[in-house]
């Protein structure tokens, strides 16, 4: 039988289009669970202004991504991942061409764009909801997530 996280990545990037909603959603979800034990960071394709549904939905499960900052996989400082979680076709297409020379382990988790949804104030904040709900389910599971953990930590 193997150890939970015995075969957890050391570090980990999540990709998405703009690093406005789904990376920085993964990125603050992997570091309020698993805190400094995995390097976790996020990037975009491109950049755009930081979103407040995002920030919103975030908000109401406790974790603050209000400080972070839209960049792009040429703004990463360190580039030296064992994994790339992709969160949308153009991010997946980039971090291919990022990796090609490199031993980096790429997944793409087709995820939503919350940002495309129109209605009410509450439809939209709904489909940022679901993805970050969404997105702490996957990560859970592909991390091997176990409640004790979060425990230990306290």
């Amino acid at each position: 039988m193997t150890t939970p996280g015995a075969r957890r990545p050391q570090s980990l990037l999540f990709a998405c289009t703009t690093n406005t909603v789904r990376s920085p959603m993964a990125e603050g979800i992997a570091k309020h669970l698993f805190g400094r034990d995995i390097y976790i960071a996020s990037a975009g394709v491109r950049t755009v202004e930081p979103d407040h549904f995002a920030i919103t939905a975030m908000d109401e499960i406790g974790i603050d991504i209000s400080k972070h900052r839209p960049h792009t996989f040429d703004d990463l400082e360190d580039d030296s991942f064992d994994v790339i979680v992709t969160l949308s076709p153009e991010a997946h297409h980039r971090a291919l061409e990022y990796t090609r020379t490199s031993a980096v382990e790429v997944i793409y988790w087709p995820t939503i764009d919350a940002t495309a949804v129109q209605g009410s104030r509450e439809q939209m904040l709904d489909a940022y909801r679901n993805v970050r709900d969404g997105l702490m389910k996957r990560i859970k599971d592909y991390l091997d997530w176990r409640p004790m953990m979060q425990a230990r930590k306290e």
